[in-house]
């Protein structure tokens, strides 16, 4: 699809609010006392959060690529598979998405902030901390070590796995095989990736390509299930955040609501720890795909 780069920042913006609406939009129906969904459980969260991935993967997939993170952003800049040049405009995006999104459910869930008395509830349903803290200083040490092997983790696998999905899935091989085929009959220079519909009707391929692109839509509906398996199994010390966008953009606006729209029993934003849910997400991030890159590219 031939997009200007601003809509590719505008899908990203969407995405990323998307995301945050659905995600962060479950942990508050779980978390804020007096909601329908208040205790349902954890896997009502794995499930927000597995759909605010799927969906604007299937929706902004074929447009910006849909990233919706900024360490995977920075990840495949590193390893030279996203251009410097748009990197910064794609995590103002992101970042700027989080928090518009993160408004919309506090406008939605506003009564039941108010009637919220544990303040851990309330800023999770902005932004994660680790379990272990319990509002102690002496918490804060473990708390960190533990948030940042989570994040690692948990980030490694959500890129490592995402890069596999889309660049390894079944089919993968016969864009390439096609694109040789060309080269060998003379069409040095031509790659189906440039072809428009009419184009590949005439060459006989456009089945082949539709049933490339069928595979590689099934591959980031595994997007949602991946990510909601990943909230299921690591997310009991931290959440997880496995975003910088989805955990930082949410904080500020945590930091800046008055009690008066998030109740009394709002407490701090917990910044000693919001280094942790953004440099070890961007780390897992270059490591993951520089990794992939080495094995599979």
């Amino acid at each position: 699809m031939d997009v200007t780069w601003m809509t590719k920042y505008l899908a990203e913006f969407l995405g990323t609010a998307i995301l945050i609406i659905l995600g962060n939009g479950a942990v508050a129906n779980v978390d804020l006392k007096g909601t329908k969904g208040f205790a349902s459980g954890w896997m009502t969260i794995a499930w927000g959060y597995g759909c605010g991935v799927m969906i604007p993967a299937l929706m902004f997939g074929n447009v910006s690529g849909n990233h919706i993170n900024p360490a995977f952003t920075l990840g495949l800049a590193v390893s030279g598979f996203f251009p410097w040049a748009h990197v910064a405009q794609y995590i103002v995006a992101q970042l700027l998405g989080a928090i518009v999104g993160q408004a919309v459910i506090v406008m939605v869930y506003r009564p039941y902030y108010l009637k919220t008395t544990n303040s851990n509830h309330i800023l999770g349903t902005f932004s994660t901390i680790d379990n272990v803290d319990d509002g102690t200083g002496t918490s804060r040490s473990g708390a960190t070590i533990n948030g940042f092997l989570n994040e690692f983790f948990g980030s490694f696998v959500l890129f490592f796995a995402a890069l596999g999905l889309t660049k390894n899935f079944f089919g993968a091989e016969v864009i390439p095989a096609i694109d040789k085929l060309l080269s060998s009959q003379g069409a040095a220079g031509t790659k189906v990736a440039d072809m428009d519909i009419a184009t590949k009707v005439q060459q006989g391929i456009v089945g082949l390509t539709t049933g490339n692109a069928s595979s590689l839509a099934v591959a980031h509906l595994a997007l949602g299930f991946l990510v909601m398996t990943l909230v299921a199994s690591l997310g009991g010390p931290t959440g997880p955040g496995l975003n910088p966008a989805r955990d930082l953009g949410p904080r500020i606006l945590h930091a800046v609501l008055p009690k008066s729209i998030l109740g009394e029993s709002k407490s701090d934003s917990k910044w000693w720890y919001a280094w942790v849910p953004v440099v070890a997400p961007i780390l897992a991030g270059i490591s993951a795909i520089a990794l992939f890159k080495i094995i599979f590219m």
